[in-house]
């Protein structure tokens, strides 16, 4: 049994998955379409790259992240699913949400955490000192994006930017060493909101992945606040470095998080972070764990 993965190139987490796959799975994985049985297409969004006598020949598994259904192309949907025998979501959500378009079998698992890239870290006074914060600064972070791409202006709603500064301007007017703490592409939606409504804030824009986890154990609180996703991987990684979290009900939030750290838009008050819940329950998806449930999930899809 050979794997293909399918290329991306578009510095997002999908990379990153792919090279850690090749990484880890050398004895059943190829980079040579040609060679392969099965055509793992990582990336759904550039199925049409992909030649089709490739998608005829071999085994298709297709991964799905998360359908808009207000901006959804459906005809691409069902052309894509002529060619694909078995599909892949990284959540429930996504799983229910793609029973009401094909018939096919579908597996859902959360990509995998790489905990050699992110863990928690105990001196977090240090790396407060290092980063030039006060220890009594109290930092909120979000590090994905909320801007669109087609003017870098116009608020990507499907992450809820709009929600995220409404509770934290909010617990602005409550704590005045607030500071919000961004990373990731396309975050000029809130940084202009910040900067016309006087909240700090620090924008690291695409930082190493060490960096990345030293900004996660910087934090006080993460929030997720999309209201579609497929992951988000923030989760996993909050969950892993011991960051406190709070989310909406999204994507993969109910398979890690506690109910308590759960929230809708006008009860975020009542929600409270549960660290070690989610810690524990992220266990299952360290590294060579979550390897070994697509390694499994790949070989029943080749034998069946």
């Amino acid at each position: 049994m050979k794997i293909y993965l399918s290329k991306i190139n578009e510095s997002w987490i999908v990379d990153r998955v792919r090279k850690e796959w090749y990484e880890n799975n050398k004895d059943i994985s190829t980079k040579y379409i040609s060679n392969a049985d099965i055509l793992w297409i990582i990336s759904p969004w550039l199925w049409k790259k992909i030649p089709k006598k490739h998608l005829k020949q071999k085994k298709v598994i297709c991964s799905q992240y998360h359908f808009d259904f207000s901006n959804f192309d459906k005809s691409d949907f069902l052309n894509l699913d002529r060619y694909v025998d078995e599909y892949h979501v990284i959540s429930k959500k996504t799983e229910n949400q793609l029973k009401k378009l094909t018939n096919k079998k579908i597996t859902s698992i959360p990509f995998w955490i790489n905990d050699k890239l992110f863990f928690h870290v105990h001196n977090k006074k240090k790396i407060r000192q290092e980063f030039g914060f006060q220890q009594d600064d109290y930092l909120v972070g979000s590090f994905q994006r909320d801007t669109e791409g087609s003017d870098l202006l116009s608020p990507k709603l499907v992450k809820g930017p709009d929600i995220f500064f409404n509770i934290v301007s909010k617990m602005y007017e409550e704590n005045d060493k607030l500071k919000i703490i961004l990373s990731g592409k396309r975050r000029g939606y809130l940084i202009n909101l910040f900067e016309k409504n006087n909240i700090p804030y620090k924008y690291y824009e695409m930082v190493d992945q060490e960096k990345l986890n030293l900004l996660y154990n910087l934090l006080d609180l993460y929030i997720v606040s999309s209201r579609i996703e497929g992951g988000p991987q923030a989760i996993l990684e909050s969950a892993i470095t011991k960051t406190p979290i709070l989310s909406t009900d999204v994507g993969v939030a109910s398979e890690i998080l506690s109910q308590r750290s759960i929230y809708s838009v006008d009860n975020f008050e009542k929600a409270s972070t549960d660290i070690m819940y989610a810690y524990n329950e992220v266990q299952k998806y360290k590294l060579l764990n979550g390897m070994e449930l697509f390694r499994n999930m790949m070989r029943d899809f080749y034998e069946n």
